[in-house]
């Protein structure tokens, strides 16, 4: 049996080597686009932060991990084209890859917005590793840096900056910090913990255009009328499935490329994992992109596991959102957004930077928001992904989120019923 895997993260690599175990007999060929060992792109802001070197980014840290598994690794080939019929994959050196099974796990990349300037050497994203070394070649004290995008990614990548002694301002065009993972309160409470820390987050704001010259290496004209003078840019706008190369493929793709239960395409030969695969959303029901590092795991070692003839399958990837922000924990699980219908309970200590916010429908706990502490992260997961009957406890929690470790214990203590006593004052 002959694999081909592309796209060499976390996904096209852990599927690689399931392969390789689930089927000792067949060859698998593994194609990453970079010329690069294959690394994590979670691993990146680590390396800005100076906590690693690049080799800490590297996802298989034995130089010749690849070769003693029997995978073979073709580096810096992209595939422009899939031949379902033909089972073969072309790359941009004109070659063709022959395959009886293939994954797909060829990623995202960044959404460049349409700024005039943008396209200025000394402008770029945080994803790859070569963008990763020329950004931490411009930064150093005293130097100010802009940062485009207070979204998931650019409030990891404030997060590796903001802590360093230089000048951090960060623009984001939308009512607040990380709209797609946190509500307008939370997003507040994690711009007022930036401010904090001496990181000024101007939100409800849009780069019109970027020069060179002025103060500084660019100047940034806001559509406020404000101006920023800058050494370095950083743009963090969202990122979108890599799917452009299955064009007349006849796969059929969505957001990204639409898979079932067990990861497999409309072509029964073809799968696809990571973040450019569209699958089973664990909250909804309905099929989704969560272009996270765990749900790009899950879903190539189960892919690969079909692939190879072992039945496994994809129950859904619950949406879960952890950013560690200058020292502030913030969390989201599910649907953080409410559902139709549901209830909710909210806590907020604005002077401490703490914010609980859980969503409740069909008394069951379906999304939680959870800011300035981490002990209870386990168990908000657990109730959701587990859809624990709150009972008697949903009121309560409702009035008071804080309870939610005592309402855990009360539903969960070996069937032993703890009795519900009023919260103590403070």
């Amino acid at each position: 049996m002959r694999y081909v895997v592309v796209g060499a993260g976390p996904a096209g690599v852990v599927g690689a080597e399931t392969l390789r175990v689930a089927d000792p007999q067949g060859t698998v060929t593994l194609v990453g686009a970079e010329d690069e060992p294959p690394y994590s792109r979670m691993a990146i802001p680590y390396l800005l932060e100076g906590q690693i070197q690049e080799e800490g980014t590297h996802l298989r840290h034995d130089a010749g991990h690849y070769a003693k598994a029997g995978i073979e690794v073709l580096r810096k080939r992209r595939v422009t084209k899939v031949d379902p019929k033909g089972k073969q994959v072309t790359l941009d050196d004109g070659k063709t890859l022959a395959y009886d099974k293939l994954l797909l796990a060829t990623g995202s990349r960044p959404v460049k917005p349409p700024v005039e300037g943008l396209e200025l050497e000394g402008i770029t994203p945080c994803w790859t590793l070569a963008q990763a070394r020329a950004i931490k070649s411009g930064l150093g004290e005293g130097k100010h840096v802009v940062l485009i995008g207070a979204g998931f990614i650019g409030s990891i990548i404030l997060d590796a900056i903001g802590s360093q002694p230089l000048t951090l301002t960060v623009v984001e065009a939308d009512t607040h910090m990380t709209p797609r993972m946190m509500n307008r309160a939370g997003g507040d409470v994690m711009k007022a913990w930036c401010a904090s820390k001496g990181v000024q987050v101007l939100t409800s704001t849009r780069v019109g255009r970027v020069a060179s010259g002025g103060e500084r290496r660019f100047t940034l004209h806001l559509d406020n009328g404000q101006t920023l003078p800058a050494d370095l840019v950083v743009t963090a706008t969202g990122v979108k499935p890599i799917i452009d190369y299955l064009e007349g493929s006849g796969i059929k793709t969505g957001e990204g490329i639409l898979v079932d239960e067990h990861l497999q395409t409309s072509d029964p030969h073809v799968y696809a994992a990571g973040d450019c695969a569209q699958g089973l959303d664990f909250s909804t029901g309905g099929f989704s992109v969560h272009a996270i590092q765990p749900t790009a795991t899950e879903h190539g070692q189960i892919a690969a596991l079909n692939m190879a003839g072992k039945p496994a399958r994809h129950h859904g990837s619950l949406i879960m959102n952890v950013i560690a922000l200058l020292g502030l924990t913030t969390y989201s699980f599910g649907q953080w957004m409410g559902v139709e219908g549901g209830e909710h309970g909210e806590w907020l200590d604005a002077e401490q930077h703490r914010y609980i916010r859980l969503e409740i429908k069909d008394d069951c706990l379906v999304g939680a928001i959870y800011i300035g502490a981490f002990e209870h992260v386990g168990i908000l997961r657990g109730m959701i992904q587990n859809r624990i009957a709150l009972g008697e406890w949903k009121e309560p929690l409702l009035e008071e989120p804080r309870r939610l470790m005592e309402a855990y214990l009360g539903l969960t203590a070996y069937g032993k019923k703890i009795p519900i006593l009023p919260l103590a004052a403070g």
